[in-house]
């Protein structure tokens, strides 16, 4: 192997961090822009299926005209990505909406980041990760401190005034999504770098669009379209920001480093969607909350660091 081929695998790690974290940046307006679009009185359950439905229509039009290799897949790969990643990707984009709706953005966030330490625990007998002391901590610390940043929001009267069926429906939905997550992190961990992260992300979304289609009329919520241009554009962003490029990112991290690193660093997620929700719908963060978000930033940054000394002395060791 080459001296650069030697140089780039260390700096593959940081960038496989770098790559994670810049998905959760962006998931971070998910919670915002739904918000809005709820406002323009779109269904909670169509969101979710115009999002995964324009997101593949938009990567097999990029498939046909630059990558039509994209669209050669084994048996296998159709029903690991399209069969069980779909699934995953249904019941995520379903619950998250109704968590959205039912507990407000920033506790679905939270409730949403219990998925790093399920991440971390269930790595070690599915993908044979080690399981240290220091990834487990770090997964328990930044879930932590997004729940400290709901609980330390101005959101925590919202949720205290909801009707308690809604409120459960969107705890469920939180847990729900938290637990798709989690295997969809699995999942890219394994499937990404042996089908590549288009690949992955057509073959997920296609078959989440096909689950959607068929599982949310028989339910009684057929997905209806956007009745305003407000609600497209609100549409259009999410699926650029949040479908596809996040989801780019996340496997392309997933491809470079390990699960559990990779849920960590995409649980920016929550600062992110805080920071935006304190902005623009005039939430208040109390100290608690503040402590909160300082927790998962410093998490994430201690899960940065930790990959840039495996990085280091990967590098060190290299002849």
């Amino acid at each position: 192997m080459s001296g650069s081929a030697h140089a780039d695998r260390p700096l593959s790690r940081v960038a496989g961090y770098a790559f994670a974290l810049g998905a959760g940046a962006l998931w971070g307006t998910t919670g915002p822009l739904s918000t809005a679009l709820y406002k323009e009185g779109e269904a909670i359950t169509g969101i979710g299926f115009w999002r995964v439905l324009l997101g593949t229509a938009a990567l097999l039009l990029y498939a046909a005209l630059f990558r039509r290799d994209l669209l050669r897949v084994d048996r296998r790969g159709v029903l690991l990505l399209g069969l069980l990643g779909g699934a995953l990707v249904a019941l995520f984009e379903v619950a998250y909406q109704f968590a959205i709706a039912g507990a407000g953005v920033a506790s679905a966030a939270a409730l949403l980041y219990t998925a790093p330490a399920l991440v971390a625990v269930l790595a070690w007998p599915l993908l044979q990760e080690r399981l240290t002391v220091l990834r487990l901590v770090l997964a328990v610390v930044v879930g932590a401190g997004a729940v400290l940043a709901v609980l330390g929001g101005s959101h925590g009267a919202h949720v205290a005034g909801v009707a308690t069926p809604r409120l459960a429906l969107g705890v469920a939905g939180g847990l729900l999504a938290a637990l798709s997550y989690a295997g969809t992190t699995l999942l890219a961990r394994f499937a990404a770098p042996r089908y590549g992260v288009f690949r992955m992300l057509l073959l997920e979304i296609a078959g989440g669009t096909v689950l959607l289609g068929i599982i949310l009329p028989l339910a009684g919520r057929p997905p209806v379209a956007p009745a305003t241009a407000g609600g497209w554009v609100y549409l259009a962003a999410l699926v650029a920001g949040t479908v596809i490029l996040a989801n780019l990112f996340f496997f392309s991290g997933a491809k470079r480093i390990e699960a559990a690193p990779t849920a960590v660093a995409a649980t920016i997620e929550p600062v992110v969607g805080t920071l935006m929700a304190l902005a623009l719908f005039s939430q208040r963060l109390t100290l608690l909350g503040w402590l909160g978000l300082v927790m998962v930033v410093g998490g994430v940054a201690a899960g940065y660091l930790e990959e840039a000394r495996g990085a280091a002395s990967t590098a060190h060791r290299t002849p």
